[in-house]
């Protein structure tokens, strides 16, 4: 399938720092050649850029803003440091970049440098003793972060068809409240190094900003706000904007229910010639899966539902492809899909991690005791050991991949796997030049064993959801989940000395519970009879009950968000918040007549879902 889609490419680009005393020194926006590795020397490697961030020249002073949080900046208005008219130096960390810029651009700034800090690189940094990439596991100090800087808790897919599916003819949107109207830059520590480094003494010393990661460990810088160095950054960003044509390679395995869909995905594009964690990790085990079902097919079987496979493109922009594909079909999704199984980066370090809607999680819990996963000097432990090891919990799905269409417009049942590091992990350079094959089977997955195991977890979960003829999903595993969601909203409530009666929620939530053990003893009645016809009527119930958690429009300012049980945090973009509408009318807004709307219209949400379950 193809589709006609706004997207940017990099042009040129510079960035100069000029001294008080009018010396200057150039940045030069690009990644080391690694003779060790032949990937970083391709003469077609990709130039560090911001995806979507506009053409564009500021010369101004600048600003050292943290993590760039709105906390962040309150808190440099707090201090009385002058925004307005000035260029914003943020590093890597805590919001999706795009919000960074969002920020940025709403207190006025004319432009905005990130960079990564080897402060948010654990215990495995050059200060500690490691050496860098190539030669160790430390992060190679010329690394950089590409990405989308689109507003992603706005609205993800093409920015100028909002909710509705891009075509060639079309009509095209206003883009402005989805993409920055000031242009920025990602670079290096090496590179951010001076430019800090100029701001030393000058405003307030970040250990007196008191702000949560404000302070790095960048050499010789004290992350000083900036305000009175007289020192000023000049950059130019100059990007070709295209309506290009993007694909998204769909493969089918018909099943005998043609009105019961399983999707598994992953996106195919990255931000530079490598990828080799981001996403062709995710891309190899996609393709084994696809050989797997293909020896399957060999033998005579057919599966109880349709599997469809799903390779997206221009996820990286900002889930267009899977966002747009969604945008076409979601009447006949609604309808017919029982799941989504994503998998982006199937394996960037050792340890595994599930985010998935509550009806899956006893599913996913239970596959993984099937999996033997690698762990060093032990062939014993299972997947499941080693999750409980790391977390042993389920984590929520914000936003950051090709799910998000799925669970937060078409209310889908939905699961997000693969394995990370942690502190004491080599670094995985995301977005960098350095994402190659030659990191991984070195540092990130040496033997290719972990790949192997995700692999083998995804199949298993599509076999089980594809072929077991009562439905594994679990509606009654929300009744807990919603109830711990409950008990955080109190909480917000409470620390922010608002008076909002929550009493709707609790009725509705002991609705659905009643719901759902009606459900159990339904389903239960049907297997025991054996009875085909009712055992159908369940597994209709248990696919479609979760629309009713998006049957009440979107969220204020950002409607494409329709799931009322949890969405990505306004100001986070990645990070999920839960009650979302009546979160953040609590907590952004301080609207509290607003957010006690929202209760209204969650528990509505609620109730819609357990009538499904109850007609």
């Amino acid at each position: 399938m193809s589709t006609d889609v706004y997207l940017n490419y990099p042009v040129s680009h510079s960035l100069t720092l000029t001294y008080a005393n009018g010396s200057t020194w150039e940045a030069s926006l690009e990644e080391a050649v690694l003779a060790a590795d032949e990937t970083t020397s391709y003469p077609n490697r990709i130039p560090t850029f911001h995806g979507y961030s506009p053409t564009g020249n500021a010369s101004a002073e600048y600003v050292y803003v943290g993590r760039g949080q709105q906390v962040d900046f309150n808190r440099l208005k707090e201090l009385g440091v002058e925004l307005e008219g000035k260029i914003a130096l943020a590093k890597y960390g805590g919001p999706f970049r795009g919000l960074k810029v969002k920020n940025a651009q709403e207190h006025g700034m004319i432009g905005v440098i990130t960079f990564t800090d080897p402060g948010d690189d654990g215990n495995i940094t050059e200060a500690n003793g490691y050496a860098a990439y190539p030669d160790g596991p430390a992060r190679n100090p010329t690394s950089v972060q590409r990405g989308s800087v689109q507003f992603l808790s706005t609205y993800p897919g093409d920015p100028t068809t909002p909710g509705y599916a891009s075509k060639k003819d079309s009509p095209r949107a206003d883009k402005s409240n989805n993409v920055p109207r000031i242009p920025s830059l990602p670079i290096s520590w090496l590179e951010a190094q001076p430019i800090l480094q100029a701001l030393n003494g000058h405003g307030t010393s970040g250990s007196e900003v008191n702000r949560t990661k404000w302070v790095g460990t960048i050499p010789g810088a004290d992350y000083s706000t900036g305000v009175g160095s007289g020192v000023s950054l000049s950059l130019s960003n100059v990007m070709k904007e295209n309506y290009t044509t993007i694909w998204d390679a769909i493969g089918i395995i018909n099943g005998t229910n043609q009105d019961e869909v399983i999707i598994l995905g992953n996106h195919r594009d990255a931000w530079i010639v490598g990828g080799a964690s981001d996403p062709n990790s995710g891309s190899a085990v996609l393709v084994e899966l696809s050989k797997a079902f293909g020896k399957l097919l060999q033998t005579g079987w057919k599966p109880t539902r349709t599997i469809i496979l799903a390779s997206w493109d221009a996820e990286e922009y900002g889930s267009i492809g899977s966002t747009e594909w969604v945008e076409e079909y979601v009447p006949w999704l609604k309808t017919a899909a029982v799941s989504y199984l994503n998998v982006d980066i199937a394996v960037s370090g050792p340890y595994p991690y599930t985010d998935a809607t509550p009806d899956l999680h006893q599913l996913a819990s239970s596959v993984m005791k099937k999996v033997i996963y690698p762990v060093p000097d032990s062939a014993s432990q299972t997947l499941y050991d080693v999750w409980q090891n790391v977390s042993g919990e389920f984590g929520v799905l914000g936003a950051g991949s090709d799910y998000v269409p799925f669970v937060h417009k078409g209310g889908i049942a939905s699961l997000d796997l693969g394995a990370g590091g942690d502190a004491d992990s080599p670094i995985y350079h995301y977005h960098s030049n350095y994402d190659t094959y030659h990191w991984m089977s070195t540092f990130g997955d040496p033997g290719f064993h972990t790949h192997k195991a995700i692999g083998q977890y995804l199949a298993l979960l599509a076999y089980h959801l594809s072929s077991d003829m009562v439905l594994p999903l679990e509606p009654a595993d929300y009744v807990p989940e919603l109830e711990s969601y409950l008990s955080d909203l109190n909480d917000t409530i409470i620390s922010a000395n608002a008076s909002i009666d929550i009493s709707a929620l609790v009725s509705a939530i002991s609705t659905f519970s009643s719901a759902a053990q009606d459900f159990n003893a339904l389903r239960s009645q049907a297997v025991l009879a054996n009875d085909t016809t009712l055992i159908t009527v369940v597994n209709h119930k248990a696919r479609d009950f979760s629309r009713g958690f998006v049957s009440q429009g979107g969220l204020d300012g950002r409607e494409f968000y329709q799931n009322l049980i949890f969405a990505p945090g306004l100001d986070t973009g990645y990070a999920p918040v839960t009650f979302p509408g009546v979160t953040e009318s609590v907590t952004f807004a301080k609207d509290f007549g607003a957010a006690q709307d929202w209760v209204g219209k969650t528990a509505d949400a609620i109730l819609v879902a357990a009538g499904i379950l109850e007609t």
